[in-house]
């Protein structure tokens, strides 16, 4: 006598209930790339005005950066020729007067490129910060003004200790001393500006990232 053998489940009702959570779980893993994706927006995705717009941040802030470092520089070096020039005070020796010339012409050096970098942040500074980089770019200017000043003064000093007197070698280290000094001081306001413009830059950039980062939440 034949066995009938009996399933306790048809075939095709096996094989649904096994790719019914394949397929939800393949769904699930497809949907999560997609909806990460949704959250973030490389800089290669922004529009063309808002890509201009953060190129032309990033210049600022770069420019004022650089412009605030190469003050500093001009600072140091205009306080290192002025502090030369006080050590050798009541001493007149034209080796003297060459050391604090070569300082001098640091100083005056470190200006000019300090003068052309915040030339060169003024016109890449966004509006928030077009006053202080006009105001930099002004300090920048009497800088370099008082250590051009400086050195023409250390360069006569120079001569007039090889060929002059000592009263005149005297009044020449003493008027190349005060040039110095004015210089120095010049060179400080200039990197005061500088940094100025420079947290001013970083402060307007927060506040245009904070609005665009809360507008894609």
């Amino acid at each position: 006598m034949a066995h009938q053998t009996f399933l306790l489940f048809p075939p095709h009702r096996v094989v649904r209930t096994l790719v019914a959570p394949i397929a939800i779980a393949m769904g699930a893993a497809a949907f999560a790339p997609a909806a990460l994706a949704q959250d973030y927006t490389s800089p290669a995705q922004l529009s063309p005005s808002e890509g201009g717009a953060q190129r032309a941040r990033d210049a600022a802030a770069r420019t004022a950066h650089d412009a605030e470092k190469a003050a500093r520089k001009a600072a140091d070096a205009a306080q290192a020729a002025a502090q030369k020039s006080k050590v050798a005070a009541g001493k007149l020796s034209k080796a003297l007067a060459e050391g604090i010339r070569r300082a001098a012409q640091k100083a005056a050096e470190a200006a000019r490129r300090l003068e052309e970098k915040t030339a060169a942040s003024s016109g890449k500074a966004v509006e928030e910060t077009r006053d202080a980089a006009r105001a930099v770019q002004e300090e920048s200017a009497k800088a370099a003004a008082a250590t051009r000043e400086a050195l023409a003064r250390a360069e006569d000093s120079v001569q007039r200790a090889a060929q002059s007197g000592k009263e005149e070698a005297e009044e020449a280290a003493q008027a190349t001393r005060k040039a110095l000094d004015k210089a120095e001081e010049a060179t400080r306001n200039a990197a005061r500006a500088a940094a100025d413009l420079s947290r001013r830059t970083a402060e307007a950039m927060e506040r245009t990232v904070r609005p665009a980062d809360a507008g894609r939440k």
